[in-house]
């Protein structure tokens, strides 16, 4: 799985590229992909909206209840939002509702614009499999660095906010432990 697991997350990053750039939110982007492999849909931050999330626009091309997304996975380079604004849903409460069982990302949430973000926690306790890809965090963070805090947030090359990934149910691919924090490049601002 490891193998496609990097190949979506690609993608993902891909489109996370494609966001205007914004002060007051993260590039993201996101693919959905079926319980048989297939893509189902795609988005990324601000794609249509000004205020559209990545996993919000992906999950908004597709009807409620759609069948493919029963047993799928989301593909995200931010963990899902867990707190917000602009919406009355999260990304998270959407994603949980959404019928998916799995969602991989590439790297934390930052304290930025949430101190706290509860996205993978939230998720893994309402019984979905959260996997984080940290090979992709810097890939993840790219389209972002004219946030400017993130030449502050990873200096040094490690975050600097680390913290667990959550319960035993959510799984960190790396040879290190689930509670280690991986290398990630240097940023430029």
């Amino acid at each position: 799985m490891a193998g496609e697991d990097d190949r979506w997350m690609r993608l993902a990053v891909e489109l996370a590229w494609r966001c205007p750039p914004s002060e007051t939110a993260y590039s993201v982007g996101a693919v959905i992909v079926g319980a048989d492999g297939t893509e189902v849909s795609r988005g990324y931050s601000r794609e249509d909206d000004p205020l559209v999330h990545a996993e919000e626009s992906a999950l908004g091309k597709l009807a409620g209840g759609d069948p493919r997304l029963a047993g799928g996975t989301i593909y995200s380079t931010l963990e899902p939002c867990s707190r917000r604004k602009s919406r009355p849903r999260t990304c998270t409460e959407l994603i949980i509702a959404s019928g998916l069982r799995r969602v991989v990302i590439a790297w934390r949430e930052p304290p930025l614009f949430v101190a706290d973000c509860q996205g993978a926690e939230l998720l893994s306790r309402a019984g979905l499999t959260v996997d984080e890809l940290p090979a992709f965090a810097a890939q993840a963070a790219a389209p972002n660095r004219h946030l400017g805090v993130l030449s502050e947030t990873y200096r040094g090359g490690s975050p600097a906010r680390p913290r667990c990934a959550a319960p035993s149910a959510t799984r960190c691919h790396q040879v290190a432990t689930l509670c280690e924090i991986s290398h990630f490049g240097t940023i430029a601002a």
